[in-house]
């Protein structure tokens, strides 16, 4: 971290689910910070918040909010992103969006810093923090694709409720409760709160998250394709994904098989490189059933991987287990990471 005294930093959505995991993981990181502005909807505003054993009121989010502020992370919902965003940057400050709203957007970085750090340096006053399930994958792929190039990849995950709110986790356990005690219950949050059905996701398993588009996948699969593109600068790239809810609280699981361009390569090569590679744990014993949970990934900001092997009749095809705290790397770390290589390379000063 570059010597300074700190920075104004805002965080807007302070009282949401990744919100307050920012505001967690800029405390644990010990952020330069010399003012904090919480901001949030007129419903939330006059709370109060701890921050380092100080209180801090809750303010409406407005435009003449972000006068002064350096860094402002963003995580209250597309809608505001979109709206206030412009408005911080032209009051000068560096913005990074947790929302879908500006990551496909040509003059905006999409950024991982293990993968593509330097495309900060293109910012023009927005930065995007890509979905959730494509942060882990892309972490664990960048090695092998710098190692041996990638040709496809195909991608199956197993995403906790966590990444639909605080009300999904609620009402995952509500039905889970309702079930054992042989209670009726009204599924009326997931796969989509505004879509026409609901289902339940207590013991079960449902291949839809968000809603469907025209070509038969999701936006969550199409957010997964079209960012691992951008993030990896390989527009050209074969990726699928298939998207699925399942009943655990926090924690992303992803099935990823990848094709490189180098035969011979084993399957220890690529267990070498996820050992070295940064932002990775590899926990890959077979033999002593090791491998990685999203039970055990909770709170942490690391990505895990494991059950590496190679495919049994594509020669330069492999198969990989993913796992990370989808509010943490997928969101609020990434967030803070990205704002401490803003420091780091001197781009926010």
């Amino acid at each position: 971290m570059a010597e300074t005294k700190g920075f104004h930093v805002a965080v807007v959505g302070a009282t949401g689910a990744v919100g307050e995991q920012i505001l967690k993981t800029l405390e644990n990181r010990n952020f330069p910070i010399k003012k904090l502005t919480l901001l949030s909807s007129s419903r939330s505003a006059g709370k109060k918040v701890l921050y380092k054993g100080e209180s801090y009121t809750l303010q409406e989010a407005k435009p003449e909010s972000f006068e002064g502020v350096q860094i402002a992370l963003f995580s209250a919902g597309g809608s505001v992103s979109k709206a206030l965003a412009p408005e911080a940057v032209k009051r000068g400050a560096i913005v990074v969006d947790n929302t879908s709203a500006f990551r496909m957007d040509e003059n905006t970085p999409l950024v991982v810093p293990e993968v593509n750090e330097e495309d900060l340096h293109q910012h023009n006053g927005i930065i995007a923090n890509p979905n959730c399930s494509t942060i882990q994958m892309v972490v664990a792929l960048e090695p092998i694709r710098k190692a041996f190039g990638l040709n496809k990849v195909i991608v199956s995950t197993y995403q906790a409720v966590s990444g639909s709110g605080q009300a999904a986790i609620e009402e995952m356990y509500g039905q889970t409760k309702a079930i054992l005690n042989n209670e009726e219950f009204k599924p009326e949050v997931l796969p989509v709160k505004g879509d026409k059905k609901h289902y339940q996701i207590a013991f079960n398993a449902i291949p839809q998250i968000d809603k469907f588009v025209d070509n038969g996948y999701t936006f969550e699969e199409m957010k997964m394709i079209n960012e691992t593109k951008k993030i990896m600068h390989l527009p050209e790239l074969p990726v699928a994904a298939t998207c699925v809810r399942i009943p655990v609280a926090t924690g992303h699981s992803e099935s990823v098989y990848f094709e490189i361009n180098k035969s011979g390569v084993s399957s220890e090569e690529i267990k070498g490189l996820l050992k070295e590679g940064p932002g990775i744990v590899l926990q890959d014993d077979p033999e002593n059933q090791i491998y990685p949970m999203p039970a055990d990934c909770v709170g942490k900001n690391d990505v895990f991987v494991g059950r590496i092997r190679n495919d049994l009749d594509e020669k330069k095809g492999f198969h990989m287990w993913v796992v990370s705290d989808n509010l943490l790397k997928g969101a609020a770390w990434n967030s803070v990471q990205i704002a401490e290589s803003l420091v780091k390379l001197s781009i926010v000063k």
